[in-house]
């Protein structure tokens, strides 16, 4: 009798290479997902994006939706409207993957590894498939979270209309995630989410998933036939609280959310309304070789220096004491002009070494070392 529980867990998990509807027991055909993305014309696919394996199942949906509909247009987090251009020339086949990325902007603009996108945006080209820029300047999304969307004048929003409140389960996620990121002195302190920070970080991350979702449902308005496919982070596309809930309020009912769901992850995680489907992937491999530098931060342009926008819980970041809001003066002695300076720096630490980088906080300049770790504790 005390086995049934762990059996009935175990029934709703999603196997390797199966689509499943979160709390259903048998699988899900993709014929009537295709159907489904069809109907609703907008589908959202999530990632987590530094797992290659995901970015695979992306490529493979993509794939097969193609070989149901062929008029596809692919909408891309990864890209700030500004590079559309860019966009537009590598689909006609007009550059080559250098030309591409450095038109669009990509170390500055996303900074992950490229070849974990490549296929994807080879695949469009390959088939003409349109790519839309659908995201902002991180500029304008920490400029929400420092200052509140309404000090933000409105020929610096980009066009983005103001968002749609927040779904209440959406806020408590948020409000964990702001926690957690508190500096050590606040996070045992009394807040709440009448706090004026955390009341920003909503706002903010409520105009980045509005931007993303005019984004989208503009791809679609524009293109009548045409199936959309969002390519986001899964923060943005999980339970419907993100970019669904925005399209809904820009008046698009319904959009299809796919995400895929590690053989790693809790089945008590694969609960009802996660998302429309889930596909079964095998727990993401160790990368091959010595593993690529990471110091665990998001860049954005600054008047001096580049500042940090975020910084990865766990990450040598946080453990060096950086904080959101830091602007990088100096980093391994020399001054960084744009967030590719910044990684450069980061790729050359050998593990096992220090970088010291010098930031402006609160009106004074502090030093801070990051201590990468020897190859052996990565």
């Amino acid at each position: 009798m005390l086995a049934a529980p762990a059996a009935a867990r175990a029934a709703v998990c999603a196997p390797v290479g199966e689509w499943h509807a979160p709390g259903a027991t048998q699988p899900v055909a993709f014929e009537a997902l295709a159907a489904r993305a069809a109907e609703s014309r907008v589908v959202l696919l999530g990632e987590t994006h530094e797992v290659e394996e995901h970015h695979r199942w992306q490529l493979q949906t993509l794939a097969a939706l193609h070989a149901h509909h062929p008029s596809l247009v692919v909408a891309l987090e990864m890209f700030p409207r500004r590079v559309q251009p860019a966009l537009d020339r590598w689909v006609a086949g007009e550059l080559d993957e250098a030309a591409f990325l450095r038109e669009a902007d990509w170390r500055n603009a996303w900074g992950y590894d490229a070849s974990l996108y490549l296929p994807i945006f080879h695949f469009a080209r390959m088939n003409r498939i349109p790519m839309v820029a659908v995201n902002v300047e991180r500029s304008l999304v920490s400029a929400v979270g420092d200052r509140g969307l309404e000090a933000v004048p409105a020929a610096e929003r980009e066009g983005v209309g103001d968002p749609a409140p927040a779904l209440p389960a959406y806020e408590d996620d948020l409000f964990e995630t702001w926690r957690e990121h508190l500096p050590a002195e606040q996070a045992g302190g009394d807040v709440d989410r009448s706090n004026p920070e955390f009341r920003r970080f909503v706002e903010a991350q409520l105009v980045w998933d509005r931007a993303m979702a005019e984004g989208i449902a503009t791809a679609a308005a524009g293109r009548p036939g045409a199936v959309v496919v969002g390519l986001l982070g899964q923060g943005h596309v999980r339970h419907g609280w993100g970019v669904p809930h925005q399209l809904r309020s820009l008046g698009r009912r319904t959009s299809l959310t796919l995400v895929p769901f590690d053989q790693k992850e809790d089945c008590a995680t694969l609960v009802p309304g996660l998302a429309d489907a889930v596909f079964g992937i095998a727990a993401p491999e160790r990368p091959a070789g010595p593993p690529r530098p990471r110091l665990g931060i998001t860049l954005e342009p600054a008047h001096e220096g580049v500042r940090i926008s975020e910084v990865a819980q766990g990450s040598i970041a946080a453990k060096a004491g950086l904080r959101s809001g830091d602007v990088i003066v100096t980093i391994a002695g020399v001054a960084p002009k744009q967030a590719a300076d910044v990684a450069a720096a980061v790729m050359r630490q050998a593990p096992g070494t220090w970088l010291p980088l010098a930031v402006k906080r609160n009106g004074r300049t502090v030093e801070i070392v990051a201590r990468f770790p020897p190859a052996a504790e990565r």
